[in-house]
């Protein structure tokens, strides 16, 4: 598809849609709004109480006044924090637990939506589905592993909805998504067949990929009864061929050039499925519900290929994911004290796409976890509201024995023998947002 989207524009976009800290599993990011936090998610699909709606269901616009925006951003402070036991570092020394190799992250989000007519409505939303960071002290044990590890996304996704009668709205959008990635670790360099290939142990590899394409998500919003609404969601997957390059340093300036070339990776992003509902039980008491499907399984490894110099078109590298799909489930209330302020909580059981200890990657140490959530409105007029919430995310202890020991070298002159990584990672994060959205 012909691309329409100045490229000029994405280094700042990409700036200000900084998402460097995963809290969904895996390394999706649910905080495309900061006043469905308080509720864990919990109703996502079916609430549309502002513009945000865009992103969770599309459909939900129907039920705005005719014009809104919805803007705010979150702040994600994760902990990855790594106790050895028995870990091996093959050709590279290495010691040390790392520190935490969790970090914080800023996530923003921005919607507008226009009623054209009475039923029949346009939108815009931006925000970042996907991202992560972990970073590590550069001769930590697992250093062969990763020693830093991100994931960027930009998406934006125009939208329209129509409402079919009054129980009935129907949604559907595109979505124009940028993902930037770099990863770093150390290598054993040297020449094959001179022994000792691991001449110059202290070489470090940088590999960044970028690219842009497609997706679409739809969405139907069904009015059950005055105080009851059913949501259904779908995003689709986006598919990335990436491109980008090796960048070797270290003290031999030969082996630095040798190593240093163009690289590419396919990825596919995985698509998502949500059933939402939300129930007044009477004036004061709102019960929401969620369970979402996420199709992790659309990455189960990643080849990062060569791309120029002699050996191009081998492996670099394989990133053994083996991910599996996901479900979470999310329960949440609001109260409303009186027609200013209204209080939210939720509770959400979320799944890690990671199988076991021997697929977990120091780059995403993930396991299920547990959100606990609180947050507030407060309302400054009629058209006008404020939204902030809280989330503390358990995890439940992360076994690691990752096995990357083989002892295969290449032309490019890094060695794969990249040893064991194994321990326990202690994880949690910590989440607060903001959102302020206003009609016109």
């Amino acid at each position: 598809m012909q691309k329409i989207f100045n490229p000029r524009l994405v280094p700042a976009l990409m700036a200000i849609a900084f998402s460097g800290s995963a809290s969904a599993a895996g390394f999706q990011l649910l905080e495309q709004n900061a006043s469905g936090l308080g509720n864990a998610y919990a109703g996502s699909a079916a609430v549309a109480d502002n513009a945000s709606t865009i992103y969770f269901n599309p459909a939900g616009m129907t039920q705005l006044q005719d014009r809104e925006v919805s803007m705010g951003g979150t702040l994600v402070k994760t902990s990855f924090d790594f106790k050895d036991n028995g870990s091996s570092v093959g050709t590279l020394a290495g010691s040390g637990n790392g520190n935490d190799g969790g970090t914080l992250g800023f996530i923003p989000n921005a919607y507008m939506s226009w009623a054209l007519s009475k039923d029949v409505y346009i939108g815009l939303g931006m925000g970042a589905p996907f991202g992560m960071k972990t970073e590590y002290d550069d001769d930590w044990v697992g250093a062969a592993h990763s020693i830093s590890f991100e994931i960027k996304t930009i998406n934006l996704n125009p939208s329209i909805a129509w409402r079919a009668n009054e129980w009935l709205s129907l949604g559907f959008g595109l979505n124009w998504q940028r993902v930037e990635a770099e990863y770093v670790r150390k290598v054993a360099t040297g020449v094959v067949g001179v022994p000792p290939f691991n001449a110059f142990p202290a070489s470090t590899v940088k590999l960044t990929l970028d690219d842009d394409s497609w997706g679409w998500n739809a969405g139907a919003l069904f009015k059950l009864a005055p105080q009851t609404k059913l949501g259904v969601s779908y995003r689709s997957s986006v598919k990335y061929d990436t491109k980008g390059k090796t960048e070797t340093s270290g003290p031999s300036s030969a082996l630095n050039t040798a190593g240093s070339v163009d690289a590419k990776a396919e990825i596919k992003m995985p698509d998502t499925f949500i059933v939402s509902l939300a129930h007044g039980l009477n004036d004061r008491v709102e019960l929401l519900g969620d369970v979402s499907w996420t199709g992790w399984s659309s990455i189960p490894k990643v080849d990062i290929v060569r791309a120029s110099g002699a050996a191009s078109g081998t492996i670099a590298q394989v990133l053994e994911t083996d991910f599996r799909d996901t479900w979470r489930v999310a329960v949440g209330t609001n109260y409303k004290i009186d027609e200013t302020l209204k209080l939210k909580f939720g509770l959400a059981y979320d799944q890690t796409p990671v199988k076991d200890a021997e697929h977990r990657l120091t780059s995403m140490p993930d396991n299920n976890r547990t959100w606990f959530s609180a947050g507030a409105q407060w309302k400054l007029n009629k058209t006008t509201a404020i939204d902030v919430g809280a989330a503390y995310l358990y995890l439940k202890d992360a076994e690691i024995n990752n096995n990357q020991s083989q002892t295969a070298m290449t032309v490019a002159a890094q060695s794969t023998n990249r040893g064991t990584v194994k321990g326990t990672y202690d994880d949690s994060a910590w989440i607060l947002g903001a959102q302020f959205s206003m009609a016109f």
